[in-house]
């Protein structure tokens, strides 16, 4: 079973969605538990303060050491296998890779920060950090809730189809998916492609590669 923790000064942030679609499935399905940590519960001034004015002076509050260092040690403590990962926009950026090397690791600790981010010296006690991209959230909730979808739906048994996650964009490096067609076969004047219909799986296969192929490059050219 691939277990996740969250570290989080808003743990009920994850309420929602992990109680619908593909994770709550996963976790009735035994096949995930995720356990949610509220870092302030280890903060041990009578106010439980978790953060402080910056050294240096400058807007915002940054998370002090002592209380994340604790909730790291605690989710360390409670499952020892545990690669711990802040989610920071100074971190490497996530990618589909990413997401498999955590499937196989099969126990994830994920760390959320608010404010202006944590104190630097938080950073010793981490394995990892990781962003989504070049652009700041109001905190490392969603973030975070974003890599656990990532990761859970590539957990084998989760997915209805086992193609599904080994077919989806990016599965090959810099790769995007290929356009998908449904019912009804011409909608607003706009006919599905006549190869999706000839039922020639040559060359229907041939077609999504060239399509993937073209999608990926147009991406590129964009600089997206």
């Amino acid at each position: 079973m691939f277990h996740a923790q969250l570290l989080s000064l808003f743990p009920e942030f994850f309420t929602s969605p992990l109680a619908c679609s593909i994770p709550k499935r996963a976790i009735a399905a035994g096949l995930a538990s995720v356990d949610c940590m509220q870092i302030r519960d280890f903060a041990t001034d009578k106010h439980h303060k978790v953060d402080d004015l910056s050294y240096g002076g400058g807007p915002g509050m940054v998370m002090k050491p002592e209380p994340v260092v604790a909730a790291i040690t605690e989710a360390r403590r409670r499952d020892p296998g545990t690669h711990v990962v802040m989610l920071t926009p100074s971190g490497r950026q996530f990618t589909q890779k990413k997401a498999l090397e955590y499937v196989d690791k099969g126990h994830l600790t994920l760390l959320c920060g608010r404010y202006e981010g944590f104190d630097e010296r938080i950073c010793d006690y981490v394995d990892e950090q990781l962003s989504l991209g070049d652009y700041v959230l109001s905190g490392g909730e969603p973030a975070a809730m974003c890599v656990l979808d990532a990761v859970i739906r590539l957990l084998p048994g989760v997915l209805g189809s086992s193609e599904s996650a080994v077919l989806d964009s990016f599965s090959e490096e810099g790769i995007l998916d290929w356009p998908h067609y449904t019912r009804p076969e011409e909608f607003d004047g706009k006919k599905v492609p006549a190869v999706l219909l000839s039922g020639n799986h040559g060359e229907i296969e041939k077609w999504r590669r060239e399509q993937s192929q073209l999608r990926s490059r147009r991406r590129r050219e964009r600089g997206s």
